[in-house]
């Protein structure tokens, strides 16, 4: 997955630039959107992995589930489609390769980069001030921020599961 993100970026980012050169606009803007989604995801998540390095402390108050979630994904069946989500790094959520408190603290980075994402996923809606097309822009960012509270609801479906396992774990030592 991170291969393919990459060289979308580098893909998108050369077709803005060809599009501009040409002065196809709507083009360039569409493709420079793509490309800055793209772009943003990528240093969101490598900012993350330098500074935290997956070392988040899964037991703070942020990640512990909330009263309504369990009901929330129960209506939107993330049972379902939870496994055919991609992975950007699945090394880092193997069992085999790291303790299932190293897995949490991956899921913790994870929603967080997510969180992150969907917040720069509106900053596109500037641009609507210079360029117009205000709701193409809102249109696009919304749906970008939906797709990473994908993410975000996965990982906090799938951690209270994982933080039982630790602390099963952690009482038999």
């Amino acid at each position: 997955m991170a291969r393919v993100m990459k060289i979308s970026a580098v893909c998108a980012v050369a077709l803005t630039v060809l599009c501009a050169a040409f002065g196809w606009t709507a083009s360039a803007i569409t493709a420079g959107t793509f490309a800055y989604h793209l772009l943003m995801r990528l240093a969101v998540g490598y900012t993350f992995d330098i500074t935290l390095n997956n070392r988040v402390d899964y037991r703070h108050e942020w990640f512990r589930p909330r009263g309504f979630e369990q009901g929330l994904y129960d209506w939107l069946r993330v049972g379902r489609w939870k496994n055919n989500m991609p992975t950007f790094d699945p090394e880092a959520f193997d069992r085999h390769k790291h303790s299932w408190g190293e897995i949490a603290q991956a899921m913790c980075q994870a929603e967080l980069v997510h969180e992150v994402i969907v917040i720069l996923s509106f900053v596109p809606v500037a641009a609507s001030i210079w360029l117009g097309a205000t709701a193409v822009f809102l249109i696009t960012s919304i749906l970008a921020a939906m797709y990473d509270m994908m993410f975000v609801i996965m990982q906090r479906y799938n951690r209270p599961r994982v933080m039982k396992i630790v602390e099963r774990l952690s009482q038999r030592v």
